[in-house]
């Protein structure tokens, strides 16, 4: 494989031969094809470059999109760019994820816009590549999703996590249960304001999301973090269970303590649980996973799991092994925080999500394998390298650092294979989530989120072993994404180790 790590591809391709020159952006040029993905491409050319080509419906013209199954794997594309350029999709995917490197090459210099000429051939390592929005400690709108959509999109990610509920609101309307949006949605951290998700609104971000090959996994975090359930239906959530780590980070922020049936502002965790022995409490679960089910296409459901610090531990069992057998009767794979991994008969198949630090701690490791000997897999979210929402440096104004603080290499130097004694076979992929304690707006998301989410992309995306899969390649790679970025609107965070270009 010939590539320069000046070659402007995040994440980096399975192979590229570089080309001699450029191939001129000139305004009369056509794009054929009839994938939906041209009129995604005439438009990002148009926005990039104010060029805006025409979609033709003839055999000929300078961009070529198509669909061939033998040509490449599922996902996976070839890319020409030469005199005219040529794409040729696994599947429809494949097809898209063409485009954007497609987009990538589009560069200015003083001749004007052309394509760097090069062939790539490439399709992803890892078959989940993902990142979370959490819309409860904040909100975030039906067009702030989308955004979120296009720019994580692009770096080839193919599953949007929403986390839907937590101590602090709910946020996705229940017929069966109307009072949730009703009385539990209004806020947000700290008094923010709320919001929620109509059944519509919830079908407009799935199906943009399709659009954009994009899988949604809707998130209800039980049996912990249900402060909000409480606010709504007081009879399903026992009173707030104190702990230390609350009460010292409540006086340290100044932040309020959790108050049973009102409304939560802080960010403390670990405190509420729905009642473990009420039959009630499973008639909630039940209807809540039934109607999200009839609203997502994709095969999982996330029932949360994780900081149930107010549960006791045989409790906890019982609600687990229950809550992922009604996903399952609902004709949905359980997608759960590691932590419920210690309940021995979780429903089998059920996927772990790992999100302790890449050297394990206490008994995060073994919660995580017992769902491989479930028969069942592993995505990785390793807090100390994959939280988004961790700072970049101590005195970045946004994030957290309960974790670690997280720089650009941080981020990119680690490997999801090594951080578990499982076999590589058991790891879906990679999912960078992003929680909003302290983003108010998506542009403070964004700020969190861009550079850092190339890095996983990257991770997730790209061959372990290529020559070029390194730091001193990647932060110059990286750096070639700003004018693209920039013409997106997407309002990433400039940091200093990575060399910043302008075109």
């Amino acid at each position: 494989m010939v590539l320069p790590h000046s070659m402007p591809l995040v994440p980096l391709p399975v192979s590229v031969i570089v080309g001699d020159g450029r191939m001129p952006l000139s305004q009369t040029a056509r794009i054929v094809g009839d994938s939906a993905v041209a009129a995604h491409l005439i438009v990002a050319i148009a926005r990039r470059s104010g060029i805006r080509l025409a979609h033709s419906s003839d055999a000929t013209g300078e961009i070529l999109l198509r669909i061939d199954a033998e040509a490449a794997a599922p996902e996976g594309y070839t890319l020409t760019v030469a005199d005219s350029v040529e794409i040729v999709g696994g599947d429809e995917a494949g097809l898209f994820y063409g485009v954007q490197t497609l987009l990538q090459l589009l560069r200015e210099d003083d001749d004007g816009w052309a394509f760097l000429r090069a062939e790539i051939t490439d399709a992803p390592r890892f078959a989940r590549r993902g990142v979370m929005l959490d819309v409860t400690r904040h909100f975030f709108s039906v067009d702030e999703v989308k955004k979120f959509i296009d720019s994580t999109s692009a770096l080839k990610f193919n599953h949007l996590h929403l986390h839907l509920s937590d101590d602090q609101g709910w946020r996705i309307h229940i017929d069966s249960w109307p009072k949730l949006t009703e009385l539990a949605s209004s806020t947000a951290s700290l008094g923010a304001p709320g919001g929620f998700y109509s059944k519509d609104d919830y079908r407009e971000i799935v199906a943009y999301a399709a659009e954009h090959h994009m899988l949604v996994i809707p998130e209800i975090d039980l049996p912990g973090h249900t402060h909000a359930i409480g606010v709504a239906y007081p009879e399903l959530v026992e009173d707030p269970v104190m702990n230390d780590s609350l009460l010292a980070e409540s006086e340290r922020l100044g932040q309020p303590l959790p108050v049973a049936g009102e409304p939560y502002l802080g960010w403390g965790v670990g405190h509420s649980s729905v009642r473990i022995h009420e039959e009630r409490t499973y008639d909630f679960v039940r209807d809540v996973v039934r109607e999200l089910a009839e609203l997502t296409p994709g095969p999982y459901i996330h029932i949360g799991g994780d900081e149930s610090l107010g549960t006791p531990q045989a409790d906890f069992d019982l609600f687990v092994e229950r809550a992922t057998a009604i996903v399952v009767d609902e004709g949905k794979i359980p997608l759960a925080w590691h932590e419920v991994g210690a309940a021995k008969d979780i429903a089998e198949g059920t996927v772990g999500q790992y999100w302790g630090k890449t050297t394990p701690e206490g008994t995060h490791a073994a919660e995580a394998a017992h769902f491989v000997e479930r028969g069942g897999s592993l995505i990785m979210s390793a807090a100390d390298v994959a939280y988004l929402d961790m700072k970049y440096t101590a005195d970045y104004p946004l994030g957290l650092t309960w974790a670690a603080i997280i720089d650009v290499r941080a981020a990119y130097e680690w490997e999801p294979t090594e951080v578990l004694d499982v076999p590589d076979t058991a790891i879906l992929g990679v999912e960078a989530p992003l929680w909003s304690e302290t983003t108010r707006t998506i542009d403070e998301v964004e700020r969190l989120v861009f550079p850092r989410a190339a890095a996983q992309a990257e991770v997730a995306w790209s061959p372990r072993t290529a020559p070029e899969r390194a730091w001193e390649s990647f932060r110059v790679r990286l750096g070639s994404m700003a004018p693209l970025w920039k013409a997106e609107h997407v309002d990433f965070h400039p940091a200093d180790e990575i060399p910043w270009s302008t075109r």
